[in-house]
């Protein structure tokens, strides 16, 4: 962040050096992420940004060691306070979001970013994570991003008419003959020609 040398920059989030932290004989400490893909940097969106930055400014450290969420009296916050700390199951109930849990930030933000268009391979390091397996989770289909991906097939297919000089995009009536009575070149999902 400008005027603030060695501090991370707000818009991106970044684990540049040993960040998990994790019970050792009864007390916290910072260690490395669990592998090495937990060492990145990530592009936060606009909006995740100028929220960072508020909070920044008003109530973290400016010393680039400093955490940038903590507990009222600047001490670190761990999962069995926090929901205390900052009063989450009320404030999400409040915005109708009852039952929404901290963790589900993240599978919210990692589903937006699959939904974006984001492969396999850029999920896996967004998220940090070495395997494929977890990633996918975040890949599930949605009704809207089905829409989104038969409206660039459309694109596709009138792209491609064009080129061919205006031909039509119906599919042949006339060839050879399948089992249903269709023309047997036609595509088929289900078992269904098309």
């Amino acid at each position: 962040m400008a005027g603030r040398p060695g501090r991370c920059r707000p818009e991106v989030a970044s684990r540049p050096g040993p960040g998990r932290r994790g019970p050792l004989a009864g007390r916290l400490e910072f260690g490395p992420p669990k592998s090495v893909a937990g060492l990145r940097v990530v592009a936060l969106p606009a909006a995740a940004v100028e929220a960072l930055r508020a909070h920044m400014d008003e109530f973290a450290a400016a010393d680039a060691d400093a955490l940038v969420f903590t507990g009222d009296k600047g001490a670190l916050l761990r999962s069995g306070n926090f929901g205390r700390a900052v009063k989450w199951t009320r404030k999400v109930a409040s915005v109708g979001l009852a039952g929404f849990h901290f963790h589900d930030l993240r599978h919210t933000g990692n589903t937006l970013a699959a939904a974006s268009g984001a492969s396999t391979r850029e999920l896996m390091q967004r998220m940090g994570h070495a395997s494929m397996r977890a990633t996918l989770i975040y890949q599930h289909a949605t009704s809207e991003r089905d829409r989104e991906i038969a409206s660039a097939m459309d694109r596709r297919i009138a792209r491609q008419a064009r080129r061919k000089g205006g031909q039509s995009s119906e599919w042949p009536t006339d060839g050879p003959q399948d089992r249903s009575g269709g023309v047997a070149d036609r595509p088929r999902i289900g078992g269904c020609s098309l």
